[in-house]
């Protein structure tokens, strides 16, 4: 069967098994941002933003999909130009591994989109499905709050922030 969505704010079709799940296809489509960790919905690192909305794409079927909007990280931040929470991850030296920072990005986007200044529970009941095997969280949640301290800027494509990638 055949799937279109909005991937990345660029129209995409893509040929599926129905069974196919989303984090495999996005993952052919080009997004290695999307890991494999679990492939049960338990680690996050598979977490991509649907129709506005972030789910663990390993438990959405592609169809599911179909006719929507589909961002993953490669769509918010460069290595030039990267997002204030990218930027702040990278500051703090909360990426090691890196493994589990494109779903912490997604999820930490996606409340900052909702609210730029959340508390440290706020914080940390959103991220409560984003696991980190590396950190301890002491650093991520640092940077975070770097970054609710600033309002959450959201800049546009092509603005310039200090930093690195995730």
């Amino acid at each position: 069967m055949n799937i279109t969505l909005t991937l990345n704010g660029k129209r995409r079709t893509a040929d599926i098994h129905p069974n196919a799940k989303l984090s495999d296809v996005l993952r052919q489509l080009g997004c290695a941002s999307v890991k494999m960790g679990c492939n049960e919905g338990a680690c996050g690192s598979c977490a991509v933003s649907v129709n506005g909305r972030v789910i663990n794409s390993c438990l959405a079927y592609a169809a599911q999909a179909d006719g929507g909007t589909v961002e993953t990280v490669e769509s918010i931040g460069s290595l030039d130009h990267p997002h204030p929470i990218q930027a702040a991850l990278v500051e703090e030296g909360a990426v090691q591994c890196g493994f589990c920072m494109p779903g912490m990005i997604m999820a930490a986007k996606a409340l900052f989109d909702k609210n730029p200044s959340p508390t440290d529970a706020e914080l940390a009941i959103h991220l409560d499905g984003q696991l980190c095997r590396c950190t301890g969280y002491e650093k991520i949640q640092s940077a975070l709050r770097r970054v609710a301290a600033h309002g959450a800027p959201v800049p546009s494509p092509g603005s310039s922030t200090k930093g690195g990638r995730s």
